[in-house]
C-alpha cells in the first residue's frame, strides 16, 4: 500500500514523498529507520482529484538522465558520500518530477538500501540496463566509472536518436500541410465546382467524379469518418502492444525499402554499444544479453537475443549463436569471433557500435537529403492532380459554351 508522508530530516528541512508499507504503522517505522520525524501522513488513495499529477506530463528525458549521470559521476570522483549527491542534485535539477524522484531514491539510501534497488523502484526513469549497470559498479567498487560509462553511452544513444527523429520533422510538417490543403479543398472548393459541372449535364471524367465522391463522403460524412479512424487507431494501438503484433510492426519496417536498413543499423548500434558498455563494466556476459534484449526497442532482435541466450547457457559462444540468425551481418559476427578468441570482445564490440553510429548518421544525412525533393514532388503532384481534376472539366464546359 502506497502512503503519502510529510516529514523532517535530521537537518530540520521538511521532506516529503511517498513511502510503500503494509500498514500506516509499517510505514511509519520504515520513515523513522530512515531518520525522519513524521508529521503527517495517510494513504495515497485518498488524494483529492484536483491532487493528482496527471502521468502524460510527467517525464524525464533522455537529456535529463544523460546530465544526471554525468553529474553522479564528477560528485563521486570528487569523493561525495552517495546519500549527498541524490539530495543536492534533487535540489539542483530542474524537473520536478526528476528532482521527487531523486528525493524518494535518497529516503531508501538514508533507510539503507543499495543505490541499484533504490534507482530499480522507478522504472519509467531509470531502465534495467541503467540499473544493472549501477548493480555491477556496486558490486565492483567503481561507481564513478559506471557512471562515466552510463553518461558517454546515453549520449551517444541520445545524438543518434535526436537525429533520426529531426530528420523526420521536415517530411511530417510536410505531410500535415498536405493534409489540410487537400481538406481545404474538399470541404471548400470542390463542392462549389461540384454543383457547377452537376448542372451542366455534360460528361464528367472519371477522375473528376472520384474527387467529387471524395467531396461528398468528407462534407457529409466526415465526423464519421473521423470517430471511425479514431477507433481503427486505437485497436491498431492495443494491437501493437501484444508479442505478435510488437514482432508484425518490427518487421513490417525492417522490411521497408531504406528505412529498414536505417533501422537495422539503429539496432545493431544499440546491441554493440549496450554489450561494450556493460562488459566494460564487468557485467557478466549472459546477463549483458538478457538486459540487451529487454533495452534494444526491437521485437525482432528481442526475440533473437532471447535465443542467443539461451544458446550462451547452454555453452555455446555469443559470435555461434548469433550466426544462426540471418538478421544479424556477417561482419558482425566474424569481429565478435575474432574478439571471443583474442579476449578483446568488448573493444571489439566498442568498434563495431561506432562503425554502425556512423553507418546510422551517413543513412540519415542521405536520406534527410532524398525527403526534401520527393515531398516537395509529393506535394506538387497531389494538389496538380486534384486541380487538374476540377479545370479541364471546366475548361471543356467554357470550350462547349463558346
Amino acid at each position: 500500500m502506497l502512503f503519502n508522508y510529510k516529514a523532517l530530516d535530521t537537518d530540520g528541512h521538511e521532506r516529503e514523498g511517498t513511502v510503500e508499507a503494509l500498514s500506516m504503522d509499517v510505514a511509519v517505522s520504515t520513515l523513522q529507520r530512515r531518520g525522519l520525524i513524521v508529521s503527517s501522513i495517510e494513504p495515497a488513495s485518498k488524494k483529492s482529484i484536483l491532487e493528482i499529477d496527471i502521468a502524460l506530463f510527467k517525464s524525464v528525458s533522455s537529456k535529463d538522465i544523460v546530465i544526471l549521470s554525468r553529474q553522479v559521476a564528477t560528485l563521486f570522483e570528487a569523493q561525495v558520500s552517495a546519500l549527498r549527491i541524490f539530495r543536492l542534485l534533487a535540489a539542483e535539477v530542474d524537473n520536478k518530477y526528476l528532482s521527487e524522484i531523486l528525493t524518494q531514491v535518497a529516503d531508501d539510501l538514508q533507510g539503507g538500501s543499495p543505490i541499484s534497488k533504490a534507482l530499480g523502484r522507478h522504472p519509467k526513469v531509470f531502465s534495467t540496463f541503467y540499473v544493472n549497470m549501477v548493480k555491477s559498479g556496486e558490486e565492483s567498487g567503481k561507481l564513478s566509472e559506471t557512471f562515466g560509462y552510463l553518461a558517454d553511452y546515453l549520449d551517444r544513444t541520445y545524438e543518434v536518436v535526436s537525429k533520426a527523429q529531426n530528420a523526420l520533422i521536415y517530411p511530417a510538417f510536410v505531410v500535415v500541410t498536405f493534409i489540410v490543403v487537400m481538406t481545404l479543398m474538399l470541404t471548400l472548393v470542390i463542392p462549389n465546382v461540384s454543383k457547377i459541372l452537376l448542372d451542366s449535364g455534360q460528361e464528367i471524367p472519371v477522375y473528376t467524379r472520384i474527387v467529387i465522391w471524395l467531396s461528398d463522403l468528407i462534407v457529409n460524412f466526415g465526423p464519421f469518418v473521423l470517430i471511425a479512424l479514431v477507433i481503427a487507431g486505437i485497436f491498431g494501438y492495443r494491437a501493437l502492444q501484444t508479442p505478435d503484433g510488437r514482432l508484425f510492426f518490427d518487421n513490417l519496417r525492417l522490411g521497408f525499402p531504406y528505412v529498414g536498413d536505417l533501422y537495422e543499423k539503429l539496432f545493431l548500434s544499440r546491441i554493440a554499444d549496450n554489450f561494450s558498455t556493460m562488459l566494460a563494466s564487468g557485467v557478466p556476459v549472459v546477463e549483458a544479453v538478457d538486459i540487451t534484449a529487454s533495452v534494444v526497442g526491437s521485437a525482432t532482435y528481442e526475440r533473437i537475443l532471447a535465443q542467443v541466450g539461451d544458446d550462451v547457457k547452454g555453452g555455446a559462444s555469443i559470435s555461434d549463436a548469433l550466426a544462426k540468425h540471418r538478421e544479424v551481418p556477417g561482419i558482425m559476427i566474424a569481429m565478435i569471433k575474432v574478439g571471443e578468441e583474442t579476449g578483446e570482445l568488448g573493444n571489439i564490440l566498442g568498434t563495431l557500435a561506432k562503425f554502425y553510429r556512423r553507418e546510422v548518421s551517413t543513412a540519415v544525412d542521405t536520406l534527410v537529403d532524398l525527403i526534401e525533393p520527393l515531398m516537395i514532388v509529393f506535394l506538387g503532384l497531389g494538389v496538380g492532380i486534384l486541380l487538374a481534376a476540377v479545370l479541364i472539366p471546366i475548361y471543356n464546359l467554357a470550350g462547349s459554351i463558346s
